[in-house]
């Protein structure tokens, strides 16, 4: 009895054993070219949260630099005789401070700038520290110091400036610290007897992207760069909306010389009561400007998303709180300036503007998103407004509209119909979902209408329930469902992730693209998710299926995801396959079509996989998992290989030279 029941079991087992070693066929059908992958089809969405500007991006290391924060020394400590004054140079920044002797010879007048949670500094760096300053015959000196140094001084390093002007005038000197650090202080003291007017404090390192004066900062860019973005989606995002509407991003406060752009308050400031930073204010000196010239340098559409007349639904239920339909001239008049700003010749207003500024050449703009993520009836009324008179003025702009803040319900479904009644060319859907709800979307756009607007994935990230930070297995099932986005090129045009930045010390809202301090960054999983889909575009879809249907993690395909493409440019196929399984599988992947030998016999694959699902990359890890990669064999244009548990892998076929 127990023999054959043995016997019995052992051949259940081995019969198990061979179906689960059975491969996968994926067939590719690979002279069937498909739909054109828009160039625009990954990229990169900027919101100013988590310190994403100002003590992030923009390079700038003094804080609250024109003294215009409404605590006027918010960031600064004084000492000594320090006067505040309110009718300085600058028309937008009225404030400075005057500095005069404190009457003693062993007393000091001076003052302290305590930076972004801290000061960062490299070792042999060149910072360039400027001030716009008024005074006869006075002298200060500038320090970078650590405060809780254990040695004989706190000064890393100084210079003495000289000043000697009765109208104001801008000074400038160099910073070389000896040692790095990441929470210095910058320290002035005045050296002289008299009175000395001190506005605009600023701190740069010199080494900025493209070492440009107002720039941004250098590493932070880079990261963004190697994904080879698309489209560049800014400034936000809940910014634009504004906890209330004086508080919105208003674009044409952003541009012109740094020094007059005015203070905001930003819609981040006091949203948070458990991770709250009162500190927090956009100065505008990473403005609209700054923002188009960096889509430039990343070779991106810019797709910047202006104000519809509404704040902050969330923040503000009353009607009174939003602009009425019979106000929103000027709401849209900032559109048709913004057009200007961009485009315009240099004997217009705007277009001037942006040429004095020096960039004569027009930014290309082709899209233009109103309002963020609106919902209802009010919503549809402010942007048909919109829609006509860009449509009048300039119809060659493609105009993005929103589905709302949720993938699906309500405000969606009332959302999507509305925005195909007024043609607009795209919809921006939004999405913070847990891990479930990418591993049943695969097949999200399937079915979406394809003559209807495009999609624009504007926002989208795994929240892991339970666990709402940065680890392998978000990024893994990220990557899963943008199989299914490649798929649908015909339907989808862009997808961004968000947020996009995160000080490690400052943040409000994780996970984030890209973690930083004041000296380090890190790419995370999700990084380097969107790189390899940034990097592998492709020019065209290709067909891919598993048994007559597309592989999206359906019953019965082994948590697989997979699509396909063709590169033009490249003349190479890419296969994106990804399991989401705990188990190993087997794949066999047929591309079906080619002539024989029509493929090289070698290809490349990339893979990226983490033991721990639970791990990412960090500032003092932040190579921890990083993809690799390989070559493996063809043979009659197909392969055999193997996919591991919880791996991303992307195969890379060339064209025989003959072909």
């Amino acid at each position: 009895m127990n023999k054959i029941f043995y016997t019995g079991l052992f051949a259940l087992m081995l019969g198990l054993s061979s179906r689960a070693q059975e491969p996968n066929v994926l067939e590719v059908d690979a002279d069937n070219i498909g739909a054109e992958i828009q160039p625009t089809m990954y990229g990169h969405f900027f919101e100013d949260i988590n310190y994403g500007a100002d003590g992030g991006l923009y390079a700038e290391l003094i804080k609250n630099r024109s003294f215009e924060f409404p605590q006027h020394f918010m960031g600064w400590n004084v000492f000594g005789n320090v006067t505040l004054m309110n009718d300085g140079p600058f028309e937008k920044n009225p404030h400075y401070v005057r500095l005069s002797y404190s009457g003693h010879p062993h007393k000091r007048t001076g003052l302290e700038n305590e930076g972004f949670f801290g000061i960062g500094m490299k070792k042999d760096e060149a910072y360039r520290f400027t001030v716009w300053a008024r005074g006869e015959k006075q002298k200060i000196r500038v320090e970078l110091i650590d405060n809780a140094s254990r040695g004989e001084t706190q000064v890393i390093v100084s210079k003495t400036m000289s000043v000697n002007s009765r109208e104001w005038q801008k000074y400038e000197l160099q910073l070389i610290p000896k040692q790095s650090m990441a929470k210095a202080h910058l320290r002035i003291f005045l050296l002289s007897k008299g009175n000395l007017d001190l506005e605009h404090v600023s701190l740069f390192p010199v080494d900025t992207w493209k070492k440009r004066e107002n720039g941004l900062r250098k590493d932070l860019v880079q990261a963004l760069v190697d994904t080879k973005p698309g489209v560049f989606r800014f400034p936000g995002g809940c910014i634009v909306e504004g906890t209330d509407l004086n508080t919105r991003y208003n674009w044409k406060n952003s541009v012109g010389p740094v020094e007059n752009r005015p203070l905001n308050e930003n819609r981040w400031h006091y949203t948070f009561q458990h991770r709250f930073f009162p500190d927090y204010f956009q100065t505008y000196g990473m403005g609209f400007y700054e923002l188009f010239l960096l889509s430039e340098d990343m070779g991106a559409e810019p797709l910047p998303i202006l104000n519809c007349g509404l704040a902050c639904q969330y923040q503000n239920n009353t009607p009174d709180a939003h602009a009425k339909t019979s106000e929103l001239d000027s709401y849209i008049q900032d559109a048709l300036d913004l057009i200007e700003f961009a485009n315009g010749d240099t004997t217009t207003y705007w277009g001037k503007l942006r040429a004095d500024m020096g960039h004569p050449a027009p930014f290309n703009l082709k899209y233009v998103g109103i309002g963020n993520e609106q919902w209802g009836s009010e919503y549809v009324e402010r942007l048909k407004l919109f829609v006509k008179s860009i449509r009048k003025h300039h119809p060659e702009i493609k105009i993005v509209g929103s589905s709302g803040p949720q993938s699906e319900g309500k405000d969606f479904d009332f959302l999507w119909p509305e925005m195909k009644k007024l043609k607009v060319d795209l919809v921006d859907e939004h999405f913070y979902r847990p891990e479930n709800w990418f591993l049943n979307s695969g097949e999200r756009y399937d079915k979406y209408d394809r003559k209807g607007p495009k999609v624009f994935a504007g926002e989208y990230a795994c929240h892991g329930k339970g666990k709402k930070w940065n680890h392998f297995y978000a990024s893994l099932l990220e990557a899963a469902f943008l199989t299914g986005v490649e798929r649908n090129a015909d339907v989808v045009h862009m997808a961004t992730y968000a947020p996009l930045l995160a000080h490690v010390d400052g943040w409000q809202w994780r996970p984030d693209l890209i973690w930083f301090d004041n000296l380090r960054s890190v790419r995370t999983c999700s990084w380097y998710v969107q790189a390899l889909y940034g990097n592998n575009k492709g020019t065209h879809v290709v067909p891919l299926q598993m048994k007559g249907s597309p592989v999206s993690g359906k019953e019965g395909q082994n948590g697989l995801f997979a699509s396909a493409v063709w590169d033009e440019h490249e003349k190479t196929y890419i296969i994106k396959v990804v399991n989401t399984s705990a188990t190993t599988q087997n794949l066999c992947v047929e591309l079906n079509g080619l002539k024989k030998k029509a493929l090289m016999d070698e290809g490349k694959t990339i893979v990226f996989h983490s033991d721990n699902p639970d791990a990412d990359n960090t500032l003092d890890n932040p190579d921890l998992i990083i993809p690799t990669e390989h070559e493996f064999h063809l043979e009659n244009n197909k392969f055999n290989t193997q996919i591991g548990p919880l791996t991303f892998a992307i195969y890379k076929v060339k064209l025989a030279a003959s072909n």
